[in-house]
């Protein structure tokens, strides 16, 4: 079984993917992270050019337990705004898209999973069972985003923190290359007036009534 979760910046696709996963007990797989890691490494390597080059020579290796980048596993570097910006960048490039997709395509056909990003349910995963289209207004997710920076020792301005997430939004949505959008099939889930444990509540009975089963 797979379930694609997609949406916007901040909307919480992570935590509440990850949570789903653990509820349902199955395996869980943020994309967005590997696009990180990818601006991540890139960055550390001076922006180089020549993308297949790069990712040739890309010292990153995907495990159960996270994304290492020479041999060192990656956390809050992946959440800073400089990373973010060339992460959206980089994920219009179809050489980058390629790279991943056929990796995210596999883990899914090996396993169960709750599977998030931009574009899970419009291309990567086109036959999910389930397709969530998670967003929260652009206040919310904003306030949410800033309040995760705090914690993580992160000093980003509010208003600057709303400014680069609608940038993010602008650039994922108007991309040519698997923009994102909602899938025909998916169910919006718009989680600003929800908590963490109701949004996953009513996602996981979604899923048992569109699985017969948890």
């Amino acid at each position: 079984m797979s379930i694609a979760i997609d949406g916007p910046s901040g909307a919480g696709k992570s935590t509440i993917a990850k949570a789903l996963a653990k509820k349902l007990n199955i395996a869980y797989v943020d994309t967005g992270a590997m696009y990180r890691a990818l601006a991540y490494a890139f960055i550390d390597m001076g922006d180089p050019k020549d993308y297949h080059q790069a990712l040739e020579k890309m010292q990153l290796k995907i495990s159960p337990e996270g994304i290492y980048y020479k041999d060192k596993l990656l956390s809050d570097e992946l959440r800073t705004s400089q990373v973010s910006k060339r992460a959206s960048e980089l994920s219009k490039e179809p050489a980058i898209r390629a790279y991943l997709l056929d990796y995210q395509r596999k883990l899914a056909s090996d396993q169960d999973v709750v599977m998030e990003g931009r574009d899970i349910g419009t291309v990567v995963l086109k036959d999910a069972k389930v397709k969530f289209f998670l967003t929260a207004s652009d206040q919310i997710r904003a306030r949410r985003r800033y309040q995760q920076n705090l914690e993580k020792g992160i000093q980003i301005p509010l208003d600057q923190v709303e400014k680069d997430l609608k940038e993010r939004d602008d650039r994922d949505r108007t991309r040519s290359l698997a923009p994102l959008k909602q899938a025909e099939d998916a169910i919006v889930i718009d989680n600003s007036d929800l908590t963490l444990e109701e949004t996953v509540e009513k996602m996981a009975a979604i899923v048992e009534v569109k699985n017969g089963t948890l």
